[in-house]
């Protein structure tokens, strides 16, 4: 007769509640976002950037820059952006655009043209011109 010796039971490598086979948990760990908002705000930006450089050659030096918050407000608010001829930089800030701007429609398609709007409007302050301007057939369908 053999005498059996006493083992642990072991458990399988893959177990789900209560010690069964081949179940996945219930809840498993949280996914990252796919995007933030920050970088949909850089890819509306660059976008709209590189749409502009295109069309017009005295933007092709020109640097477009997100910059989270203006160093300073004015008497007429808080900047949504900066011109900077003698640097050739444009620097748009996220926050005052995405939080102050005032959308009659909140998904994300008004919001990504809010965020070229204001890209249009920047680069027009910085040629001197009118935002209608910049892109005339863009906007006639």
């Amino acid at each position: 007769m053999r005498r059996r010796t006493a083992q642990p039971a072991r458990r399988p490598t893959r177990h789900g509640r209560h010690g069964r086979d081949d179940r996945s948990p219930v809840v498993r760990p949280p996914l990252p976002p796919l995007e933030t908002r920050a970088e949909r705000f850089d890819l509306s930006v660059g976008t709209a950037a590189e749409f502009l450089r295109s069309a017009w050659p005295e933007l092709r030096d020109v640097h477009f820059e997100v910059g989270a918050m203006p160093p300073a407000s004015d008497d007429a608010g808080i900047p949504r952006w900066t011109v900077l001829p003698d640097e050739r930089r444009i620097i748009l800030y996220r926050l005052p655009i995405e939080r102050l701007s005032h959308l009659h429609r909140n998904d994300d398609l008004h919001r990504r043209v809010m965020i070229e709007g204001c890209v249009f409007r920047a680069a027009a302050e910085y040629l001197g011109r009118d935002p209608w301007d910049l892109g005339p057939d863009r906007f006639h369908f």
